[in-house]
This record gives C-alpha cells, structure tokens and sequence, in this order.
C-alpha cells in the first residue's frame, strides 16, 4: 500500500477520540450548569437593555453565520457548483465568528443561571446548549484527522448547526414572540 492509499484509508476508530472528548465536554458543562449556586449575573450587556436581549441578538447573529456556514459548506464539498474561490476561508471565518457570538450567551447562562429543570422549553435548551458545545468540539477536533468515514464532517457540522438552531427556537425565537423585539 502506498503513501495516497494509506491517508484514504477510512478508520471510523480515528473518531472516537475527539467523539469521547466532545462527550467529556457535553457532560462537564451540564454538571457544572447543574452544581454550580447560580449567580444571577454573569456580564454586562453593553448596548443592549438587558441579558436577554444581548443573548437573543448574539444567538440570532450566531444562527445566521450558521446558514451561512451550511451554504458555503455545500459550496465547498461540490453540492452547489459555484466558482468562489473565497468560500473556504469565508466558512472558516464565519464559523470562527459564530461560535465567539455564542460564547457571552453560554457563560451567562451557566454562570448567572445554572441548568433548569422547571419547565420543558428550558430543559430541552439547557440540554441543547450542552450538547452544541460538545459536538463543536468533536467537530474542532476531527477537522485535522486523516481517515475519518465521508459523512464524519458533515455529520458533526449538521448536528451543532441543528442543535444551534434549537437553541435559537428555545431562547432567541421565545423572546422575540413573548417580550418582542428590543435591543
């Protein structure tokens, strides 16, 4: 076997690690969510009236680089024939950018208000935010990896955009429809 044939060799073991990590990930942020005293604050919403409105519009924003990086991954992968020779580094900005717009929401809720049992929609989203950050980082972590099955990177790509988007159907979409819109 040759040096082109042994990097195209497809071994779903070389996912396990970063499938165990992103598990490992998932799992620590719901205990701490769910041990740690919530504080009841957690960062100062600067420009915004308030925590939940900063986390509406940082999600609404993380959501709409999420389609995008749909979009530009389907590019990317040869599903949608465009000449864009941009688009790889477009996605790898547009997710890097993503993600940073998540990261004041997270820390908010974990920090300010712990995981919440008492209703369904905040525990299918506490759950949801949980998991996002884990499959990212599995995804993060078996971007560099050789010899991982076909569907490993849109698979793991799918997942966080899908679970990124439950968690804007069960926080950003149920502000906007009970308080309304705000900045």
């Amino acid at each position: 076997m040759n040096d082109t044939q042994a990097m195209r060799r497809v071994t779903p073991a070389a996912l396990l690690t970063p499938l165990a990590v992103g598990a490992l990930v998932a799992v620590g942020l719901g205990v701490y969510g769910r041990l740690h005293a919530p504080a009841g604050y957690a960062v100062g919403v600067a420009g915004f009236s308030g925590a939940l409105a900063m986390k509406t519009w940082l999600t609404t924003g993380a959501v709409v680089l999420g389609l995008f990086q749909a979009a530009s991954a389907l590019v990317m992968w040869g599903r949608v024939k465009l000449d864009v020779p941009w688009i790889g580094a477009a996605h790898r900005w547009s997710g890097r950018i993503a993600f940073l717009l998540t990261i004041p929401v997270a820390f908010h809720c974990l920090y300010a208000l712990g995981i919440g049992y008492d209703t369904p929609r905040v525990l299918v989203h506490s759950l949801l935010g949980c998991f996002f950050y884990g499959v990212f980082t599995a995804k993060m972590l078996a971007l560099p990896r050789r010899g991982l099955p076909a569907l490993a990177l849109p698979l793991l790509g799918g997942l966080a955009f899908t679970a990124l988007t439950g968690l804007w159907l069960t926080s950003a979409l149920w502000f906007l429809t009970t308080v309304g819109v705000t900045l």
